[in-house]
C-alpha cells in the first residue's frame, strides 16, 4: 500500500530529518538513503520497517543538520591533489578543453574526506546522529501507517461493495436454477416424444436421464461455498491482523466456484451472472495484491 510519513529530532548539535515512502509490492524490500556516516545503522533501520510495514516497496530518505560549534577543520593536502589529479585526467581522457570546463575548489569540496574535522569524535558524532534518527524514524512511520490506515478503510469499503455486488449475481442465480432445470427436463421429454413413439419410448430410461440431467445441472453446492467464501471474505476484511494471503486464496476460490456455475449454466440469464460475477472477481483480486 502506499504512504509517506515525515518525522524530525533534534539530539545535542545535530536535527535528522526522516521521510519514509511507500508503495504496493509483495514483499517487503527498503532502501536507505541517507550520509555515508549512517550506513553502518541500514540494517538497524530496514528490520524496523519491515517489522512495522511486513509488505511494499520503502524508501527512507536521511537528511542531517548539524549546528557550528566552533570546531577546527583541516584540509587533507594529499588527497584533495590526489583529487585534482583524477579531474584532470578525466577531462584530458575525455577530451574536454580545460577553458571549457576549469576545475574549481567546489568540485573537489563535493568529496567529505578532504576536510576533516581536528576536535570531532567521529563515534561521538554518529552516536548523536543516531539518536536523532531513530524518533524521526519512528514519527514517519507512525505517519505513513496512518495514511496507510487511511487508505486500507477506503480499499475495505470498495471491497465489500464488490462482494455485495457478486453475492446479488448469485443470488440471481439461485433463484434461476430450480426454474430452468425444469424447462431443461420438459424440453428432453417433448424432443423424445417427437423422436420416438409412445411404444418404444421407455418410460424409466427417460425419467432415469430426466434426473441425470439435473443432477448435472444443479449448482446448489457450488452456490452454498460461494456463499461460505463471501462471508470468510467479509470477516477477514474486518480482522486487525494482516489478511492479504488469506483474501488471496479466497479469491482463488470465488474463481473456481464461479467457474463452475458458468459450465453448468446451460441457460442465458445464468451465464450472463456468472460473467459478471467473474468481472467483479477480476477487480477484487487487481485490489487484493494491495493489502498486507
Amino acid at each position: 500500500m502506499t504512504g509517506f510519513g515525515r518525522g524530525t529530532h533534534r539530539a545535542g548539535a545535530t536535527e535528522a530529518t526522516v521521510e519514509v515512502r511507500s508503495v504496493n509490492g509483495r514483499f517487503a524490500e527498503v532502501s536507505v538513503r541517507g550520509p555515508r556516516s549512517l550506513n553502518a545503522f541500514d540494517p538497524a533501520i530496514q528490520a524496523r520497517c519491515k517489522e512495522l510495514l511486513i509488505r511494499g516497496n520503502v524508501t527512507v530518505n536521511l537528511n542531517l543538520q548539524r549546528e557550528a560549534g566552533g570546531a577546527e577543520y583541516r584540509v587533507d593536502g594529499d588527497k584533495a591533489e590526489a583529487i585534482a589529479r583524477m579531474m584532470e585526467q578525466l577531462r584530458s581522457t575525455a577530451g574536454i578543453d580545460p577553458s571549457d570546463s576549469p576545475i574549481t575548489i567546489d568540485h573537489i569540496l563535493r568529496y567529505p574526506e578532504v576536510l576533516t574535522s581536528t576536535d570531532l569524535n567521529l563515534e561521538a558524532e554518529q552516536s548523536e546522529a543516531w539518536e536523532a534518527v531513530k524518533p524521526a524514524l519512528e514519527s514517519a512511520l507512525e505517519g505513513l501507517n496512518a495514511m496507510r490506515e487511511q487508505e486500507g478503510k477506503a480499499l475495505a469499503s470498495d471491497l465489500l461493495e464488490r462482494i455485495d455486488t457478486i453475492e446479488g449475481h448469485l443470488e440471481v442465480v439461485e433463484a434461476r436454477s430450480p426454474v430452468r432445470v425444469t424447462e431443461a427436463q420438459q424440453k428432453l421429454r417433448d424432443r423424445l416424444g417427437e423422436l420416438l413413439s409412445d411404444e418404444r419410448l421407455n418410460q424409466d430410461r427417460l425419467e432415469t436421464e430426466i434426473a441425470l440431467l439435473a443432477d448435472k445441472l444443479d449448482v446448489t453446492e457450488e452456490c452454498v461455498r460461494l456463499h461460505s467464501h463471501l462471508a470468510q471474505f467479509r470477516d477477514a476484511l474486518r480482522e486487525e491482523e494482516a489478511v492479504g494471503r488469506r483474501l488471496n486464496f479466497l479469491a482463488q476460490e470465488f474463481n473456481r466456484e464461479i467457474n463452475t456455475i458458468a459450465s453448468k449454466a446451460n441457460d442465458s440469464e445464468m451465464a450472463q451472472r456468472a460473467v459478471r460475477m467473474k468481472e467483479e472477481l477480476e477487480k477484487i483480486r487487481e485490489q487484493v495484491q494491495n493489502v498486507v
